[in-house]
């Protein structure tokens, strides 16, 4: 009986960058419209200008370095370094802020060190560090959610205050901070916790509008772990680590310590543990290291959150493990059958 042969591999890869970006991406909707449904339409503006600026300067920068353009952007690794970046930015943040930092983390932080599989740091946190060092005014300045107020601006009021920035009384008066700074600002105005979080703002979890956008985030994160898209040991370490550190020191000193989900729930916990630490170019890639590696980014962000000088972390966490990554991976290699240690 004669069977037909064919060279190997004999079985197509389950998965490609494309498709991993793709489910990404599908897996990101969910807090979208989260986060676009309490801080209004400024949200989707913000990605539509990171795409067209994502695609535009790959392009680009691909042409510069004569390589192919429409194999690198059907990729869709632009597109979803663009779309981090922009649910990261306020939603009334200036049209040049985004194109700015969308720029910087394709030409800057992917293409520079070679493109895809080349960059040290991800690439959409580095933009993100970028514009916040340089632009704290615009970058800590949040619409209040809709949990608080009704008076989000509607499409039109929002793309004029993003092309135009209308007066910045204007932006003033509607743009607040978020309730991590809050926290982190009045603290010392304040008595204790239950005064700031007596203020409303906090709502009963970690800040009103915030903590449903996290928990949609987390929906869109645990399908991707039921997917096999990310592995379980970075967003366990990431979330783990922080959970414990904050409730030890909420244990220790409930007075000036907010509880652990005030953390888990606040700011860009979520985003951060399965969307943006899971990046599988950056990260640590041994099952051990990427236990360590999650771990560390969750202690970090409390230490930067409690005593450094910015209110999240995550994008500052992220980045530090990242120069750790390849150390990481080093050290903790699994044994190789047949070879010792």
């Amino acid at each position: 009986m004669r069977f037909s042969t064919a060279p190997s591999p004999h079985l197509a890869p389950p998965n490609s960058v494309s498709l991993i970006m793709l489910q990404v991406l599908a897996a990101l909707v969910p807090g979208i419209i989260a986060l676009a449904w309490q801080f209004g339409p400024g949200v989707l503006i913000n990605i539509l200008i990171a795409l067209i600026t994502a695609e535009m300067a790959e392009a680009g920068v691909l042409r510069l370095r004569q390589r192919p353009v429409l194999s690198a952007l059907r990729d869709y690794s632009a597109v979803l370094t663009a779309v981090l970046l922009a649910v990261s930015l306020p939603p009334l943040a200036p049209w040049w802020l985004t194109a700015f930092g969308t720029s910087f983390a394709i030409v800057i932080a992917k293409q520079l060190y070679g493109g895809l599989g080349y960059n040290p740091f991800n690439p959409a946190m580095v933009g993100y560090a970028v514009l916040l060092i340089s632009f704290p005014r615009y970058m800590t300045a949040w619409l209040s959610p809709i949990d608080l107020t009704s008076a989000v601006p509607g499409f039109a009021d929002t793309l004029a205050l993003i092309f135009q920035q209308g007066s910045s009384q204007s932006f003033d008066g509607l743009a607040q901070a978020t309730p991590l700074d809050t926290f982190k600002t009045q603290l010392g105005l304040a008595r204790n916790v239950d005064e700031i979080q007596s203020a409303g703002i906090f709502g009963a979890l970690a800040g009103q509008g915030w903590q449903w956008v996290n928990v949609w985030y987390l929906v869109g994160g645990l399908w991707m772990l039921h997917r096999g898209v990310i592995a379980w040991q970075i967003p366990a370490g990431f979330l783990g680590g922080l959970f414990l550190i904050a409730l030890l020191f909420f244990m220790f000193d409930p007075a000036t310590h907010p509880t652990p989900l005030f953390h888990l729930l606040g700011g860009a916990t979520m985003l951060g543990a399965f969307f943006i630490a899971t990046d599988p170019v950056t990260a640590s890639i041994t099952p051990r290291g990427r236990l360590i590696y999650g771990s560390f980014i969750g202690l970090l962000v409390f230490i930067i959150r409690s005593w450094g000088g910015y209110p999240d972390g995550v994008a500052f966490a992220v980045l530090l493990m990242n120069l750790a990554a390849p150390t990481l991976d080093h050290y903790t290699r699994p044994r190789v059958y047949g070879h010792s240690r």
